[in-house]
């Protein structure tokens, strides 16, 4: 990398040192700024606009940490470099875990300063390039993971969105994120300048949900002292997102089913036929076909609305995506709060894997927005998740029981064993048999030593 150009802040308290490596970084074409504590450095921010900073450990008044501490504070992108007398591996570590991007131990010859400056900026702007291709992504489809199954799903959804049909059915459990799916169907289509309305049919009151879809004329039941507009009307060009769509009450499913056929409708209490072009995803975590059977749901709804099935995965097939999904929220919600984003640590990262997160995403964002609050910019450890979370500690890092902890591992080795012998040892086989993904089944084994 160039360093022509580069902006560096040094702070350390020995004037010599600093005049001595300002020339010598000068003459490799970089502006710096020299200062002796970190008040100084605090003022020389706002003017010298570094690209990285220099900071001795050992200094009088606030050290090396408590003034990176600081200039985190100020600069939360600011890549910076612990230097000092002291080649003390313990502080080398605590610097980088205070944020450093490396250590360095004087004396130090130039061009392992000049290549330890190169790395860490080449670092940073890789780290740049990644978060800005990332954000991007999240804010065109909102939907977060770098899985197999999340691959797949965009693929899907950008195939669907970009086609004509206007009957699309989401189906998975509770929590899984089937609004987001929605919301990209609609904003990756030619309809994402119009409107993309959304309605629970679980939450409305079955006598209000005629109403609330296609609108009502003024004195047409008890209380509707002024004509409504219905929700059908208000997509028209756009997107309508019917979400719990197998809570629909039977009624109302005809007329639903009557709207999806040709695109009329009657307002309640109205005359006139109205019509309107909407493009219809409706999500469910039921299973249709069973409720049609048990005379629940409408066959001929059903079929109508299932033209296009896309599955929305749950988390625990996921794989790693949950880490990528909480740092998220971790984010998401420290700007709400105002505050530093919380911090996790390697044990609590094997638990959040390693649970089966019945309430899929929905459940990790709740517990993300909680430790937010509760424990602010801090370092979550074990003790601070929920118990039905920590229940999900890896069984080789739990402590020994003598008991359950051995008991588990050998049902599990075993169960494992039994797919992969039924499956002619086809990994990819038995993790279907076993009913989690090819990565989770890699894990498992590789943990048991299988």
């Amino acid at each position: 990398m160039m360093l022509n150009g580069i902006s560096v802040l040094l702070i350390d308290d020995e004037a010599p040192f600093v005049r001595s490596l300002s020339y010598a970084l000068r003459q490799q074409g970089m502006q710096v700024t020299g200062v002796h504590d970190c008040q100084s450095a605090l003022d020389a921010l706002p003017t010298a606009h570094p690209d990285i900073a220099l900071v001795d450990l050992r200094m009088p008044g606030i050290d090396g940490m408590g003034t990176m501490e600081r200039l985190r504070a100020h600069s939360p992108d600011l890549p910076m470099i612990m230097i000092s007398a002291h080649g003390d591996t313990r502080m080398a570590v605590q610097a980088v875990k205070a944020g450093a991007a490396d250590y360095l131990t004087k004396p130090f010859e130039l061009d392992e300063l000049l290549h330890c400056i190169s790395g860490t900026l080449d670092r940073d702007r890789l780290h740049s390039e990644v978060s800005y291709h990332r954000q991007r992504a999240i804010s065109e489809t909102g939907l977060i993971g770098d899985s197999a199954r999340m691959g797949q799903l965009r693929e899907t959804v950008a195939r669907v969105a970009a086609s004509s049909t206007a009957r699309v059915l989401l189906f998975g459990e509770s929590g899984t994120g089937k609004a987001l799916v929605a919301r990209a169907l609609h904003t990756q289509s030619s309809r994402r300048d119009q409107a993309f309305v959304e309605v629970n049919c679980a939450a409305l009151p079955e006598q209000l949900i005629e109403a609330e879809l296609f609108g009502a004329e003024r004195g047409a039941y008890t209380g509707a002292h002024q004509k409504r507009t219905g929700l059908v009307t208000l997509a028209d060009g756009g997107t309508l997102f019917l979400d719990e769509i197998g809570e629909l009450p039977l009624p109302l499913q005809a007329k639903l089913l009557h709207f999806l056929e040709n695109g009329t409708y009657r307002t309640v209490g109205g005359t006139k036929t109205l019509q309107a072009d909407v493009r219809v995803v409706a999500a469910t975590n039921r299973d249709l076909a069973k409720a049609v059977s048990a005379g629940g749901f409408r066959e001929d709804l059903f079929y109508r609305l299932n033209v296009i099935q896309i599955p929305v995965p749950p988390l625990r097939e996921r794989d790693d995506d949950v880490i990528l999904l909480a740092e998220h929220f971790a984010a998401h919600y420290a700007a709400q709060e105002g505050v530093s984003a919380i911090r996790l640590p390697d044990p609590v990262k094997d638990i959040l894997r390693s649970h089966p997160w019945p309430g899929n995403v929905r459940e990790l964002k709740n517990l993300i927005e909680r430790l937010t609050i509760l424990l602010p910019g801090r370092d979550v450890s074990v003790d601070d998740l929920p118990g039905d979370v920590q229940d999900a500690l890896p069984v080789s890092d739990s402590p020994a029981s003598d008991g359950i902890a051995d008991q588990l591992e050998r049902a599990e080795r075993q169960l494992l064993l039994d797919a992969l012998n039924q499956n002619g040892g086809h990994k990819a086989r038995a993790a279907e048999h076993l009913g989690i993904s090819r990565h989770a089944l890699k894990r498992r084994l590789q943990r048991l030593g299988l």
